[in-house]
């Protein structure tokens, strides 16, 4: 290995910075969100997003693409929240191979109920600390490095698929 593939000084201090804010901020907010609303992160994003879908409702495959999950790791994480009664899955008529993700009321009342405590988490831990500039800096990267994997060869992919 040339010292070409070493991270430099800066881009090592980015990398630092950012597992300790992603460890910092994972560890509160999640603490919270379990503990004002008892959902997981994955919870609350599957909730979140189907909750933002037109008639809370997508496909399996739009769901995890939508969150940047593979299939198999959005079919199991709708597997135990469907056990619990917050979403429903159905199949598509027509198309005997997709399923169709549905929020519950119980879904829509949790998310409703988690939303205002999580959005306050979230500007306790991160927004309230930063500046207008930094928040843009922040938008800005996620959405640079988000981008390649939204589509194209580098997509999210099952595990299982790229053997």
């Amino acid at each position: 290995m040339t010292d070409d593939n070493w991270l430099s000084e800066r881009e090592g201090k980015a990398w630092r910075g950012f597992l300790a804010l992603r460890a910092v901020l994972d560890l509160q907010i999640g603490r919270d969100l379990a503990s004002d609303s008892e959902l997981s992160e994955a919870d609350y994003h599957v909730l979140a997003t189907l909750s933002a879908a037109e008639q809370g409702r997508l496909r399996l495959t739009e769901l995890g693409n939508g969150m940047l999950w593979s299939t198999s790791r959005t079919a199991h994480q709708v597997s135990r929240m469907q056990r619990r009664g917050l979403v429903r899955k159905t199949g598509l008529p027509g198309n005997s191979r997709a399923a169709v993700i549905m929020l519950t009321e119980a879904g829509a009342s949790a998310i409703r109920a988690a939303a205002p405590l999580h959005v306050a988490s979230v500007r306790r831990h991160l927004i309230d600390h930063l500046t207008v500039d930094q928040l843009d800096a922040i938008a800005e990267a996620g959405e640079a490095v988000v981008a390649r994997y939204r589509s194209g060869p580098d997509r999210v992919r099952d595990r299982e698929s790229e053997g």
